[in-house]
Order: C-alpha cells, then sequence, then structure tokens
C-alpha cells in the first residue's frame, strides 16, 4: 500500500523466483538422470529435495506507515481501500490508499471534554462511516462530505455493527447503507437505515429500531449476518458475541433487502420464547471479537468460510456451512488456545487487569490467525494450531499499542497505537502450508500449495507409499512415476507384490516423462513393455481356453479385447522407441500373428506384411496393404504374382496409383499374354494400357507396342478373319484412334513391328490400315484386293487426298481388278459412280477385246456428250480471251496519244535546271525530270534483273554507235551540225559510255568496236555488284533520246549500205524502247518514298546538324 511511506521492519524480501530451476539436477542411484528437458517444469520434480534451497520469504512483514498524527489515534478502520482515522482531538482523516498522498480532514463540532470518539465502523464499500463515543453521542459521514452529521436518534454507546456487504457493493452507486445491525453496549440489537441522500423533509436516519435485547445484558462486542443463497435469499444467519457467549440466530427475513423496509423483525421475534444457539466460554476480560473470512470478498454476494470468535478462553473457530440442516451452521468448531507470552515490558497495572496470553485484538487471515499483543504480533496457523509468525513491534516509551484491523475486501491488514500505523502485509503465507496438509494426509491439498519441485517431490513420494500400503496399486504407480523414488526400488517393489498390471502402468507413466534424446533408456522400457503386453495376452488366452464353460469367460473376451488395443496403440506411440527385430522376435516368440502384422504396419514395413498374406495365399489382402502405402517398388516387386492370381484387383490398384511406372510393369503385363482366359471376361492388361495410353496419355513406343502385340496375338475363331472381320475390331480401333507424335505426325507404335505382328496372324484389315500409315497406299491397295476387300480398297484409294494423280492410279487399280479379275462388266459401270477420278474411257483398256458394247453404250453415250460440253466451254474461253487481247490492244494504243501541258518555265524535279535545256519525261504525277536525271535517279532502286537488263540492252545499242564513234551531246540537241559525209574525228572531253574508266579501247574499226562491246558485256554481267556504277546517266540518255535518223550510219546512204541501215535503226529503235520502258516504267521520286521506308533518315557518315543550338 504506502510505499512511498513504508519502513519494513525486517530484511529484505529475497527474490522468490531466485532459486526456482536452479537446483542441480539429481543424479539417480541406478537408471536414468532427469527424464525431462531443463526448459520443461516437471524436470523440477526430480531435483534432489536435500539440497538447501535459498532462504524464503517471510509469511507477513511488518511495515510502518510515515502519517504525521496531529493527535493521539484512537481507532482506525479500513474497507475497500478507503483508510479513516479517528483522532483524540476529535478529527477524522479520510485516505484513500490508491492517493496515499491526499489526506480529507473531517472535525466533528464537539469539544473532547463533551465529545469523545470510541470506536468507527466503516462499511464494505468504504462510503459510509459511523463515529461513536462513550457518551452516547453518535455521527454519520458519507464520502464526499465536507462534514459529519450527528445521529439524533441514535442514543447509545455502539460496540459492533454488520453491514449488508451483499447491498453495498452490489450497488456502487446507492446513497443509502440499506439494511445494517447495531450492537449496543447494553445488550440491545438494533436494525437501521441511512442514507446520504440531501431531503429537507427527512433526515439521514430513515429509521432505528431494536430487534432483540439478550438476556444477560452484556455488551454486544460482534455482530455479523449474511443471506443465503446469495442470488434468492431465503434465509439469514446472524452471528452475535458477548465476552463470553456467542449466538446463531437463523431465519426467514421478513423480505429481500432490496425491496425496502424492515428485514430483522420477524427473524428475532422467532426467539423471543425459545432460546438461539448459544456456546459460551467464561472468562475473566470484558472484550471480545468476531470475524469472518471470505476468499472472494470482493464479490457483493459472497458468502463467508471461516468465522473466529477471540474470548478469554481462546480462539473459537470453525467452518461455516451455509447447506446444513440444523440450526449450528458453524462446522468442524474448535478452540484455539493463546500461546504463552512472556511480557516484561508490561507494566504491573496492566498485568494485574488483563491475562498475560489475551490478545488485544486479532485478525483472520486465509490460513492464519493474527494477534496482537502489547508489544508484538504473532501469527498461528488455523491448520495445526502451531506458532508460524512473530514479529515485535517497535514501539517508543509510553507508546500504547490500539488495536489490528482488516480490510476485508482488499486483504490488508493494519496495527496502530497512539502514536504510529503499520501494515502487515501477507507476503508468502502459502509458504508451510503444503507442508502442514502433508503431515494431514491431505496430499491433493498439499499439492496446490507446492511452491517447488523439492516440495512436489516429497508430497508425491509420501503418497506413493500411502497407495501402495493400502494395497492401491494402480494409483501407486502413476506417483511413483512423477517422484524421484529409485526405478529399481520401485520396480522391485512391485514385482515382489506380484502386481504387474501395476508394474505396466508404472513403466509406461515412466516411458511417457523420458526424455526423448535418452534413446537406449526409451527402448529398454518401451521393449519389457511389449514383452509385458505379450505375456498378458497369452495368460488371458490360457485363461480363456481353461474358462471356456464357464461364465466369466466373456469378461476375460472383453479384458483381452482391451488388452490388445492397448498393445496397438502403444506399437502407434512408441514405434520410435522400439527395435523392429527385437520386437519381431518376441511376437513371433509368443505366436501372436495379429500383432505381428500389426506392427509391421505401424512402422511401415508394409512388405513384410505382403510376403505374408501372398505366402498364404491372400491375394485380396496382399493388394490392400500396397494400396495403403506409398512405396511404388511393393507394386513393382509383387506385380507378376498379383497379376497372374488376381488381375482385375492388381489393375485396379495400379489404376489408383497413377506414379507408377508402366515399362516397369511390363513383365508382369506379359504374363497375361499366354494365361488362360475366360474369353467373356476382359483382358485386364489391355484395360489397364488402355487406361495408361489414353487417360495418362503415355507416349512410350514400348507400351503402345505391347498394346499391339496383346491385340494381334489373340488367337482368332476357327474361322479365318476375312469371314470374322469383328476379329479385328479392337485392334483396328486402336490403330484408328491411338495418338500420334504432333510433331511427325506419325503413331508412337512402331509400324513395322505392328505390320510383322499382323502379318503373322493374318490380319488383312489391320495390315491394310498400317500400309496406308506408312504412306504406302499402292501396297494397301493391293493387298485388300488380293484379299477381295473391294470396301477396303476403296477407302484406301481415296486416303491420299492432295495426290490426285496417285489416287486416279490406285482407283485404276481397282478399276482393272473390277473388270479383269471379277469380270463383271455392270459393277464396273456402278463402280465408276464411285469417283470422279475415272471416266469409261479410262477403263475401256481393260475390256476384253470382244465385249458387247451393248452393256456400256450409254455410258459411252455419256462421256462423248461431256467431251462436246466441255469443248463448247473452251471455245466460249476462248473467244473471250481474243475479245479482250484487242481491248488491250485498243487501250495501250490510246495511252500513246495522251499529253500534259508542260509551262515553259517548268524545272527539273532533280536538278532544279530548266526543264526545257534537254531531253525530258513528264510523269502522270506532274514530276519533270531531264533524261540523265532520270536514269540517275531510277538505278538507285531498280533491281538487280533490271538493271542487268538495261546494261545488255546498252551494250546492245552501242554496237552501231561505236562503228561512227561517240555521239555529241550538242550534235544531237541541233542535227543540222552533222556533216552529210562521215565527218573527220576531234577529241572531245564529252564522258562516252565507252570510256576510258571501264578499260574499253576506242578503236574506229567495226571489228574493234564489236570486240570492244562484247568485252563490254562480259565485263558488266561478271561485276554484278558493281551493276549502278556499270550504269552512265549521260551517255545513256545521249543513245536513248537521240532520233533513230540522227545516229551516226543510221539512215545515211544509199543501195545495200541503206538497207542494213534500216535494219539497224529497227533494231535501235526496239532497244530503244525498251530501255525507256525500263526507266520510266514508275516515277522515280514517288518510288522512292515507298523504296526508302527501311532506310534512316540521315544516312552513316552524315552529319545532321538541324538539332544543334
Amino acid at each position: 500500500m504506502f510505499d512511498d511511506y513504508v519502513e519494513h521492519a525486517s530484511a529484505p524480501v529475497p527474490d522468490s523466483t531466485r532459486g526456482r530451476g536452479s537446483l542441480p539436477a539429481v543424479q539417480y542411484e541406478g537408471f536414468e538422470p532427469s527424464p525431462y528437458d531443463q526448459d520443461d517444469n516437471r524436470a523440477d520434480v526430480f531435483q534432489d529435495p536435500a539440497e538447501v534451497a535459498p532462504p524464503a520469504s517471510p509469511i507477513f512483514q511488518l511495515g510502518e506507515v510515515q502519517c504525521p498524527l496531529s493527535a493521539p489515534l484512537v481507532s482506525l478502520v479500513v474497507s475497500s481501500d478507503s483508510l479513516y482515522m479517528g483522532l483524540a482531538n476529535n478529527l477524522i482523516i479520510e485516505i484513500e490508499l490508491s492517493r496515499a498522498d491526499q489526506f480529507i480532514r473531517i472535525q466533528i463540532p464537539r469539544k473532547p471534554t463533551e465529545f469523545s470518539i470510541y470506536k468507527l465502523f466503516l462499511d464494505p464499500s468504504g462510503r459510509h462511516l459511523l463515529v461513536t463515543s462513550l457518551q452516547g453521542e453518535n455521527w454519520y459521514f458519507y464520502r464526499g462530505w465536507k462534514k459529519p452529521k450527528q445521529l439524533k436518534g441514535f442514543k447509545m454507546v455502539i460496540e459492533s455493527v454488520a453491514w449488508n456487504k451483499a447491498a453495498l457493493l452490489s450497488s456502487s452507486h446507492s446513497t443509502s447503507t440499506r439494511e445494517f445491525l447495531v450492537g449496543g453496549r447494553n445488550g440491545t440489537i438494533y436494525e437501521a437505515v441511512l442514507d446520504a441522500e440531501e431531503d429537507f423533509f427527512k433526515s439521514q436516519e430513515r429509521y432505528l429500531q431494536p430487534v432483540f435485547t439478550l438476556p444477560e445484558r452484556h455488551p454486544v462486542t460482534g455482530l455479523k449476518f449474511d443471506m443465503f443463497p446469495p442470488l434468492d435469499p431465503k434465509h439469514a444467519l446472524v452471528l452475535v458475541t458477548t465476552p463470553t457467549r456467542i449466538y446463531q440466530f437463523l431465519g426467514a427475513p421478513d423480505r429481500r433487502s432490496d425491496e425496502g423496509g424492515r428485514v430483522f423483525s420477524t427473524l428475532f421475534a422467532s426467539y423471543r420464547d425459545t432460546a438461539p444457539k448459544i456456546v459460551e466460554l467464561p472468562g475473566n476480560v470484558d472484550y471480545s471479537e468476531l470475524h469472518v473470512y471470505s476468499p472472494n470478498a470482493d464479490q457483493a454476494y459472497s458468502l463467508p468460510k471461516v468465522v473466529a470468535w477471540m474470548n478469554a478462553a481462546g480462539i473459537y473457530h470453525g467452518g461455516l456451512d451455509f447447506d446444513s440442516k440444523t440450526d449450528d451452521l458453524i462446522d468442524g468448531a474448535g478452540l484455539l488456545p493463546y500461546p504463552v507470552i512472556a511480557s516484561p515490558s508490561q507494566s504491573p497495572m496492566l498485568r494485574n487487569t488483563v491475562p498475560n496470553n489475551v490478545p488485544i485484538s486479532m485478525a483472520l487471515t486465509e490460513f492464519h490467525v493474527l494477534l496482537l499483543y502489547r508489544d508484538r504480533v504473532l501469527g498461528i496457523s488455523n491448520l495445526n494450531e502451531q506458532l508460524a509468525y512473530e514479529e515485535m513491534l517497535p514501539l517508543k516509551p509510553n507508546e500504547q499499542v490500539r488495536g489490528l484491523t482488516s480490510d476485508p475486501v482488499r486483504k490488508t491488514y493494519w496495527v496502530y497505537t497512539d502514536q504510529a500505523i503499520w501494515e502487515v502485509g501477507v507476503s508468502n503465507e502459502h509458504r508451510d502450508i503444503w507442508k502442514i496438509y502433508l503431515e494431514k494426509g491431505r496430499y491433493d491439498a498439499a499439492l496446490q500449495y507446492a511452491n517447488s519441485a523439492s516440495q512436489r517431490d516429497q508430497i508425491v513420494s509420501a503418497q506413493a507409499k500411502a497407495f501402495f500400503n493400502e494395497g492401491r496399486y494402480f494409483q501407486a504407480a502413476q506417483c511413483y512415476a512423477q517422484c524421484s523414488v529409485p526405478f529399481e526400488e520401485v520396480t522391485l517393489k512391485f514385482l515382489d507384490a506380484g502386481e504387474r498390471d501395476a508394474l505396466r502402468s508404472y513403466l509406461i507413466s515412466r516411458l511417457e516423462r523420458t526424455r526423448k534424446t535418452d534413446l537406449s533408456q526409451r527402448m529398454m522400457l518401451a521393449t519389457w513393455l511389449v514383452e509385458f503386453y505379450l505375456s498378458k495376452c497369452n495368460e488371458l488366452d490360457d485363461l480363456v481356453a481353461s474358462e471356456s464353460v464357464s461364465q466369466d469367460v466373456d469378461n476375460l473376451l472383453a479384458e483381452r479385447a482391451i488388452l490388445e488395443d492397448d498393445l496397438r496403440h502403444f506399437f502407434e506411440t512408441y514405434k520410435t522407441s522400439l527395435d523392429p527385430r527385437t520386437v519381431y522376435e518376441l511376437i513371433q516368440g509368443h505366436g501372436r500373428t495379429d500383432m505381428y502384422l500389426h506392427y509391421a504396419t505401424v512402422i511401415g514395413d508394409y512388405e513384410r506384411v505382403v510376403e505374408h498374406w501372398v505366402m498364404e495365399e491372400e491375394w485380396t489382402k496382399a493388394i490392400d496393404i500396397i494400396n495403403r502405402q506409398s512405396n511404388l517398388e511393393l507394386y513393382y516387386r509383387f506385380a507378376p504374382a498379383l497379376m497372374r492370381q488376381a488381375p482385375k484387383e492388381t489393375v485396379d490398384s495400379w489404376l489408383r496409383q497413377r506414379a507408377l511406372d508402366p515399362l516397369r510393369l511390363v513383365p508382369a503385363l506379359l504374363r497375361m499374354q499366354h494365361a488362360p482366359r475366360d474369353p467373356l471376361s476382359p483382358n485386364h492388361a489391355v484395360r489397364y494400357l488402355n487406361h495408361v495410353i489414353f487417360e495418362q496419355g503415355n507416349t512410350s513406343p514400348t507400351i503402345h507396342n505391347l498394346m499391339i502385340t496383346f491385340y494381334a496375338s489373340t488367337p482368332l475363331t476357327a474361322s479365318t478373319s476375312s469371314n470374322h472381320p469383328e476379329d479385328d475390331g479392337p485392334l483396328l480401333r486402336f490403330l484408328s484412334t491411338a495418338p500420334s507424335d504432333p510433331l511427325t505426325g506419325k503413331p508412337y507404335y512402331d509400324l513395322d513391328y505392328a505390320l510383322r505382328l499382323c502379318k503373322q496372324g493374318g490380319r488383312t484389315q489391320p495390315c491394310v490400315h498400317i500400309y496406308s500409315k506408312m504412306g504406302l497406299w499402292e501396297n494397301s491397295v493391293d493387298l485388300a484386293l488380293e484379299k477381295g476387300d473391294l470396301e477396303l480398297a476403296k477407302i484406301n484409294a481415296d486416303m491420299p487426298e492432295d495426290d490426285d494423280q496417285l489416287r486416279k492410279k490406285l482407283w485404276l487399280k481397282i478399276a482393272k481388278y473390277v473388270v479383269q479379275d471379277k469380270q463383271d462388266i455392270k459393277m464396273a459401270m456402278r463402280f465408276l459412280e464411285n469417283t470422279e477420278l475415272l471416266k469409261i474411257e479410262d477403263i475401256l483398256p481393260f475390256f476384253p477385246d470382244f465385249v458387247v458394247i451393248d452393256d456400256f453404250k450409254d455410258e459411252i453415250c455419256t462421256a462423248l456428250e461431256g467431251y462436246s460440253a466441255h469443248i463448247d466451254a473452251l471455245k466460249a474461253e476462248m473467244d473471250e480471251a481474243t475479245r479482250n487481247a484487242e481491248a488491250i490492244k485498243q487501250d495501250i494504243a490510246a495511252l500513246q496519244k495522251r499529253f500534259i501541258a508542260v509551262d515553259a518555265q517548268e524545272r527539273c524535279s532533280s536538278c532544279a535546271l530548266p526543264l526545257m535545256t534537254r531531253q525530258f519525261y513528264v510523269f502522270p504525277c506532274h514530276h519533270t525530270f531531264h533524261a540523265d536525271c532520270l536514269i540517275g535517279l531510277t538505278k538507285e532502286f531498280l533491281p538487280a534483273h533490271a538493271l542487268r537488263r538495261i546494261l545488255t540492252l546498252q551494250t546492245e545499242l552501242m554496237k552501231t554507235s561505236h562503228t561512227t564513234g561517240a555521239i555529241d551531246r550538242a550534235t544531237i540537241a541541233n542535227p543540222s551540225l552533222l556533216p552529210t559525209t562521215a565527218p573527220h574525228r576531234h577529241p572531245t572531253a564529252q564522258r562516252t559510255l565507252l570510256s576510258a574508266n571501264f578499260g574499253v579501247p576506242t578503236g574506229t574499226g567495226t571489228r574493234g568496236g564489236g570486240g570492244s562491246a562484247n568485252a563490254f558485256g562480259r565485263s558488266m554481267l561478271s561485276a554484278g555488284d558493281r551493276l549502278r556504277d556499270l550504269i552512265v546517266p549521260d551517255a545513256l540518255a545521249s543513245l536513248v533520246t537521240a532520233p533513230a535518223g540522227w545516229i551516226p550510219g543510221i539512215g545515211f546512204g544509199g543501195g545495200a549500205k541503206r538497207d542494213a541501215g534500216e535494219k539497224d535503226a529497227e533494231r535501235a529503235e526496239r532497244v530503244r524502247r525498251e530501255i525507256e520502258d525500263v526507266l520510266a516504267a514508275a516515277c522515280p521520286m514517288c518510288e522512292s518514298v515507298v523504296a526508302g521506308l527501311d532506310k534512316p533518315f540521315v544516312q552513316h557518315g552524315e552529319v545532321d546538324a538541324s538539332w544543334d543550338l
């Protein structure tokens, strides 16, 4: 409480957690160390109890409260953390312990000579305070008031008050005290109600009524009441004490206390003629105290459990049994004598008036009674009545002890004198409770209050020994497993007593508490327990066999079933602590096959279980075990045997396990190839392969070939397969529906292998199908015709859909077979209706030379009519083509007469020079170019073949021009400059086609010119990567644009020379026109836009400075 004001008289409290878990582990005598991890709380059980623990904290601690007092302290009361002190100067000091630094002073307006405080009474909620005096004047104070109010109706000396705890704690906002009892010094008990609510017409005294007067009229020193049951009170118990007597008044209240009105009138009225339950203990003191203790006193409807009455003879105490059917509710009452106290400090006057061993006051805790003497505080255990605490009071000279009070709600205790206040702190009250309960044999209660492992170990050891001595061996086994009694000692005890079942229980409990890291100990315990279980099972088997005719056999069978279930559960729980080889030997030694199989299943040794069932020829059970485990090796190992003996169940098992590798199951499947089988039952190997191929999408060629093996090796019926084609149905269905490789389009099975199997089995239709898969259409048709299966041949003849010639060839084979082998003309005619590839003329060569035409006269006529119609259609198409050609010629002639008006100031779109200065071209897009500019632009985007064509034409055109030399551009522009005779050669700077840059000689002879032209052409054809450089725009423009009559050597002379010139002119004009068609086919400027879409705006090596700042 007063942390800032308390000075503890005792030594500092050691840390209560310092010693816990720090004791060294015990070294066992014979079996094992502690079975628990160090961080396990249960490991403390196995610590050595002989180890010296750190000093325990005291049960109670006395601490002085620093509180200055202006006058001697007369009375002190505490409840719900509210403390009130009454001083000799009639000053009341209120302290809220939650705010201990705030003091509230309430002065009673009376002089000390007129009014002297006798006692203070505070209700459980800490709100209502009664101040009494020896003059019979009483005052009332409600928390929050500025000053108290006098109770004018209360004209008596109040010795005790019994508050209505349930009503006061359940309503924190009520200003009423509800019904409470007041005990007077005159021996009268009053019922009263006070209300702090301000009302002008009412005082705080709602009513005050005497309800009972004790016959001896002694002071009522103690008064308590409780109503029960708490939530529906139908009875009330009132405890009243005088210095020598304790009374119990029991009856029904007039009403519930929350309904208003008087409550106790009827209860006390019933005792006017009858005496209540009275216990009298004579003595020579004139005071006593009554106290009750409730473990849950802070709960409004809790009932007290213990009552104690301090009187001259001792402390009369006992439990309160509210369920008692008698009028005495104090259960197990006893008298606790006071300890003998020698007090040399007592004054002679007090030594004569008060017995030396009678305390001044008392308080009740959960397990102790605190007694206040003149110079000390004692604590006596109410369990064994032994002195458990004693502490001297550090009194000053002439300091007088006043009393001991307690807070019944918060469980705090206070000692006060006329000069000081001490708080008795309950720090470790439970310290020795376990030991007291242990001495009394109340082991469960002792374990509840044990604080350390060594304490719990002592308790459990004592309890185990007690159980063993009482013959309760199973309970003893459980306790021995939890304590540190040596393993050998416990084991020998049970063996000597012949209690093997209890020993088994002890071993199980001990195994549960053994660390998992102690592998050897766990294995020894578990193996020994297995031996115990098996021996007990055999013992019960013998008893069942010997008492088969008695009535106890059912009980024995039930016990055996329970024991076997326990053993199975034991195997499942402790399988990791058992050695399989040892356990197998033990089980086989006892002949327990069921346990043998169960243990193998538990540890996952399914191979051993399956081997057992296979040896027993229990195929279904073996398959069931395989299905319940995940090891695929067991499937592969036992597949051959199980497939032969139980094929359906085995395949069902395989189908449920999709992780199996079908290739490893091939040996087991092959066993079914020649195994005898019911013709009506399906082939389960084929069923599994179908699932693997079509459901799981297996693409292994081995699996697909195995499937064909099963289908092809199935024996046919007595008749041939041609007569019973249904025998080939499954194989044909598989060949038709088997998945193919998406990359190659070929099936996954080996076509050659399948063909060989089908040939060996004489299966025609599958062979034909395989031939078609292989693309050998002629072979497939030949084989079908060889077997006489005309329909199958027709189907295969139509399969090569992309090759009409091959289809026609196949159909001709069929037609030849029908006409020559079948010699059925009518069938041949019907045969023509099945295909559009063959006509009557195609099959006529197959007919015999001497055959009657009547059978196919109509077909011949129909064919001739068809040919006639086809000829007419072709003739109409030819006429239409002729008309179209004439129209095109007219359009071309019209194009030659088309013109465009050109402005005289027009400039070339390439060089920007005036257009009219030399020969030019105009395009429909209105772009205009000089002839040489056009050639220079066009050669940049023309393809390589067009460039080669231009070079060829250029060379051919120059053959004639070189006979007379190069042509001057000025001469072309002005033909009048040309002489009428052969001119003399003059040097010129104009670049010609045969310039020295190309290494071509410029001789003047025809022979020399022709040879040079030929060499030049060959040079151009060989230099394909320099085609554009070989085209010279200026020279080529001079040749292209010059009229034929202006070229030297052409159009002049007479006779034979003139005829030759005319031929040369015609040839030159043709070449010139072809060159023009190539060069002027499209506008180069428009064409370059499209051709340059994939080229960069800035060419390599070109510097773009348009973005420079």
